[in-house]
């Protein structure tokens, strides 16, 4: 026994003066170290570069990187911090006697909080001064910093915002014309294709990566978790993307943009192999709309969709796989005055092919009030055409959005009363949005399914959902309703 105990004392003696090295060494925080050094190597042919007469001319990343560098900057907000401690912007006493007597007068405004740093880059698009960058690097911002690439300073005034892009453009008044990017057509972008991200992660500034487009097009949720008009149609590349390249740019080997780096895939808050920028074609849009109105002017179809996969064709009975599925069409909206027709299969719009809803989003997102469209599209098997002339306001179900249940990572409309009628129900509610919860983990549940009973229970109101959900004894629920289409189904939730 003593040799047992003997032994165990050793090893925890042992994983003390393990863990109290770690510490010493700095075992768990960032830092910058030197690779080792490595023998210096003699080559009897090594010559002065300028006595060859076969170096290469720059090329490549290095065009990219001397035609972006120069007109990405280096961005610094100052947004105040919401007081959440119950006593204004007090601090709590245990922390006033750290501080000292009188901290609390020195915050420019005690009931609001102070003020946090926050940083990202930008870039300019004209040059007198107009710099785009991403909404969330400066919403809030009571004070704005730019730090050009030659470390000239200037304070920023915001002209405009968009949260469902997450673009945003500022301004800055300089004394002379200011180097600035082209904008590329993003559109013509290719799968495979190298591009570059220039930015300033981590405040380290002008910092170029380099990588290939992986996919167009991509939605993440990122963007739709805080509007519901949100436009993801992000192109993904594995170039190095980390904190503080958002709003940097993404530009061709020609250093021409086509993107505004804007988020990452990451479980740990870095860079994990993906990133993802707004195409440069939405932000030209964005950019105009905000220049000239101050707020972005968007033409909605007035419809609800559903992405087309095999599972829903099948359940639907269409012949296809891919596409946008009408699940609803809004009365007098633009969809409806066009003729299209709960059922039809969009599949592009002007010539574009858009088999996903971030495709056809993205084609709609570019268009205002009045703009007119070329629907291409499938009813009952057959290629056809139509013209939309987009209106200012939707006129959909998700303007009366009741409820997000959070949950089971839904959004839910009342359902159209013109939809109802024709399905023979009364009540239900109507998934207008499905984002990350149990409802997408657990079930092939899709958009504008109408959920009619939980449960055995009729739904006539969220009140009537959150009366079940919140009933703590319920560990799995099965939910009832079908599709506008009507066609019937029902699926089982755990509940979390």
């Amino acid at each position: 026994m003593n040799k047992y105990l003997g032994i165990t004392l050793a090893a925890v003696i042992g994983g003390i003066i393990v863990l109290l090295g770690a510490s010493q060494l700095g075992w768990g925080e960032t830092r910058y170290v030197r690779p080792a050094n490595e023998p210096v190597v003699q080559f009897s042919n090594l010559t002065d570069p300028a006595d060859r007469d076969d170096v290469i001319p720059a090329s490549g990343f290095t065009v990219a990187a001397e035609q972006a560098l120069p007109a990405v900057v280096h961005i610094k907000s100052a947004t105040r911090v919401s007081s959440t401690n119950g006593q204004g912007g007090r601090m709590p006493d245990m922390f006033r006697d750290f501080f000292g007597p009188g901290f609390d007068d020195q915050l420019e405004d005690p009931g609001q909080g102070p003020l946090q740093e926050g940083s990202g880059s930008g870039v300019i698009i004209s040059p007198d001064g107009f710099i785009v960058t991403n909404n969330h690097v400066v919403e809030g911002a009571e004070t704005l910093e730019v730090i050009l690439n030659d470390q000239s300073t200037y304070e920023a005034e915001i002209i405009g915002t968009d949260e469902t892009t997450d673009v945003a453009l500022i301004k800055i008044n300089a004394d002379e014309d200011l180097p600035m990017v082209q904008f590329a057509n993003s559109d013509e972008l290719r799968i495979g294709e190298w591009v570059v991200a220039v930015g300033n992660p981590f405040s380290l500034t002008n910092t170029v990566t380099a990588g290939i487009v992986s996919a167009k097009g991509r939605s993440i949720d990122i963007l739709r978790r805080r509007s519901q008009y949100a436009i993801e149609s992000f192109i993904q590349t594995d170039a190095v993307v980390n904190p503080g390249n958002s709003g940097g740019a993404l530009v061709n080997i020609n250093g021409d943009l086509v993107g505004i780096n804007t988020a990452i895939s990451s479980p740990t808050g870095v860079f994990a192999g993906y990133s993802f920028a707004v195409p440069s074609n939405i932000v030209a849009k964005v950019v105009e709309d905000l220049r000239q109105f101050g707020s972005v002017q968007r033409g909605y179809l007035g419809a609800s969709i559903v992405e087309l996969n095999a599972n829903l064709a099948r359940e639907q009975g269409i012949d296809r796989d891919n596409g946008v599925l009408i699940s609803g069409v809004n009365p007098g909206s633009a969809a409806d005055e066009a003729g299209l027709q709960e059922g039809d299969v969009v599949i592009a719009v002007d010539d574009v092919e858009t088999l996903r809803n971030s495709e056809l989003l993205e084609q709609l997102g570019r268009r205002r009030p009045g703009d007119e469209v070329r629907l291409t599209l499938e009813r009952d098997g057959q290629e056809m055409e139509i013209t939309a002339v987009l209106k200012a306001e939707t006129g959909s179900p998700a303007d009366n959005a009741v409820a997000s249940v959070e949950g089971l990572g839904i959004e839910l409309a009342p359902v159209d009363e013109e939809v109802a009628s024709k399905l023979s129900i009364n009540g239900g509610l109507q998934i207008d949005r499905i984002g990350p919860g149990a409802i997408r983990d657990q079930t092939r549940i899709q958009e504008g399914f109408i959920i009619t009973s939980v449960d055995g229970q009729n739904i006539n109101n969220t009140e009537d959902l959150d009366d079940i959900l919140n009933d703590e004894s319920r560990k799995m629920v099965m939910i009832e309703g079908l599709y506008p289409s009507g066609k019937p189904s029902r699926f089982a939730v755990v509940l979390r």
